[in-house]
């Protein structure tokens, strides 16, 4: 059976967490405060009960131990009770001890339980109100009894003579009013205290309920509630991986998108563990945790290449998000291909022309022979190079790329070739990326050698284990050494500007996708002259 939970509103509570939060601490306090003044006035009565029979006991043992009231007590005669019996010598006796300590009574009683001494003369001569068996048989007595007088602390203890025989037995009241008027009298105290106490709880409550304010902004249970919900159902609908972590670098929460871009199982529990006992050690492990730093860090795990960005937290955590890179490596790849096709083809377009004039030309003047070997030796050259360039270098978009700037260098007169290293596998992690990088280099080294004195670009592009090491020789004037960090500098050029198009931005955009993937860009200077630029990227490679 379900039984419904009552709201704040039907309980007639403030629906504001602060005031709510407010409420019960106050009432919490108050609680303690009344438990615990109960918890100290409980003991504090017992302990005022104790202490009065203790004083009637030693009182009662300091009368006992006075051999004039046991003398007394075996010489004269047993006296009737009235004005008459208080000149008696256990009665003078018994009265002035209980002037001297304050007691309500001292009264002495010989072995039948009969009083010889009483504060009311006229109670003399007859039976105690209590037994007397106990004291009579040598056991002292405290106790808290009703008598003659009323409610009162008592203690009993036997009356000894010289020869040690007991002949009697004194009794020692306090009256029980005085036990509880100090008791009473304690209380106004304890309130102060109590009072004290609780104001001391309620301010600190209220300091408490004002910094909860702020940090709630002023929302009612309920809506942090819906907040919540609402943030769980948003963080595991969205199609961008995102991972939570706390300063120590423990996962805080995992969304279903980040658990199957990292091949986490669904149901797997993570949270609470450490990012690198999860993970493993590796580039994905490091980007996420922030011991690499950088924007749209390309990683990856397993099959998948993943861009990565971190954004720190105030608590000294971290949100990391992830998008997955290889659904878009086929689009990219169309892209970038449409991209080297339309500038191979306007490069080619004038080259063609003139070689479909000087065909037309040969054929018009006869010279038909000639037209054949002319039309054979340009498809020779062109079908070489292609097949130069796809025997060392394996990946389709990289290869049309360079077979494009080949043809675009041949119409400017600045021969490109590939060195002898030249050999790289179809395993690109991110091709589209490296063809971004040696369009922009190759590009720049054909405007610096396409005026000097015997132009030429070299590409030097292979593997190492996963790594992927680019060379790009031009036999330009170079590069100054002061100048050398400053041309990688987003807008930074040596081209004046043509239309809108902004300068500046190739080498920039090169050093910036090698540090994206954890990479490194710089310039030197080449063997024989000319500039030399270099890229390493790291775990290229699949």
């Amino acid at each position: 059976m379900r039984f419904p939970l009552l709201s704040a509103r039907r309980l007639g509570l403030p629906r504001r967490a602060v005031s709510q939060i407010l409420l019960t601490q106050l009432a919490i306090a108050a609680g303690v405060a009344v438990l615990a003044t109960g918890l100290f006035l409980a003991p504090l009565s017992a302990q005022l009960d104790d202490q009065a029979m203790r004083r009637a006991l030693a009182i009662a043992q300091s009368a006992a131990a006075d051999p004039a009231l046991a003398a007394g007590l075996l010489t004269a005669e047993p006296p009737a009770g009235g004005p008459a019996a208080a000149d008696g010598p256990v009665q003078s006796s018994a009265e002035r001890i209980r002037r001297a300590t304050g007691a309500e009574y001292v009264v002495v009683m010989d072995l039948n339980g009969i009083r010889r001494s009483h504060p009311s003369p006229e109670l003399i001569g007859l039976p105690v109100s209590t037994d007397p068996h106990d004291v009579l048989a040598g056991r002292e007595v405290m106790e808290i009894d009703e008598g003659t007088l009323g409610r009162s602390a008592r203690g009993k203890v036997p009356l000894v003579a010289a020869d040690g025989e007991i002949v009697g037995a004194v009794s020692v009241g306090i009256a029980y009013d005085s036990v509880r008027d100090r008791l009473l009298g304690a209380i106004p105290g304890l309130l102060a205290y109590a009072g004290g106490a609780l104001a001391a709880g309620a301010l600190a409550a209220y300091l408490l309920s004002r910094r909860i304010q702020r940090q709630t902004r002023d929302l009612a249970f309920s809506d942090i509630a819906g907040l919540l919900a609402e943030r769980e159902a948003m963080l595991h609908s969205i199609r961008e991986g995102v991972i939570a972590l706390d300063p120590g670098g423990r996962i805080r929460l995992v969304n279903d998108e980040a658990a199957r871009l990292l091949g986490l199982a669904p149901d797997s529990a993570v949270a609470g563990r450490p990012l690198d006992d999860v993970l493993g050690a590796g580039r994905t492990t490091d980007v996420l945790a922030g011991r690499v730093a950088g924007r749209d860090l390309l990683t990856v795990r397993g099959r998948r290449v993943l861009v990565a960005n971190r954004m720190p937290t105030r608590d000294g955590g971290a949100v990391a998000t992830l998008r997955d890179r290889t659904e878009l490596e086929h689009l990219s790849r169309e892209l970038d291909s449409t991209r080297g096709l339309i500038d191979a083809l306007r490069a080619q377009d004038h080259e063609h022309a003139n070689r479909l004039h000087t065909v037309l030309g040969l054929l018009e003047l006869g010279l038909h022979e000639e037209a054949a070997e002319f039309v054979t030796e340009v498809v020779g050259v062109h079908r070489s190079t292609a097949e130069q360039v796809t025997e060392r270098v394996h990946d389709p978009l990289l290869a049309a790329l360079l077979v494009g700037k080949t043809t675009v260098a041949a119409e400017r007169g600045v021969p490109l070739r590939l060195a002898d290293s030249t050999l790289l596998p179809d395993r690109l992690v991110d091709p589209g990326g490296l063809v971004t990088i040696v369009g922009n280099l190759v590009d720049n080294a054909l405007d610096a050698a396409a005026g000097s004195a015997a132009p030429l670009v070299e590409v030097d592009l292979h593997a190492e284990g996963r790594t992927a090491v680019l060379r790009v020789r031009d036999s330009g004037p170079g590069v100054p050494a002061a100048r050398r960090e400053e041309i990688f500098t987003e807008g930074w050029s040596t081209k004046q500007p043509s239309g809108p198009r902004e300068r500046g931005l190739g080498l920039a955009l090169v050093r910036r996708l090698a540090q994206r993937q954890g990479g490194s860009a710089w310039a030197g200077e080449a063997a024989d002259g000319g500039a030399e630029f270099s890229v390493v990227l790291p775990e290229a490679l699949r």
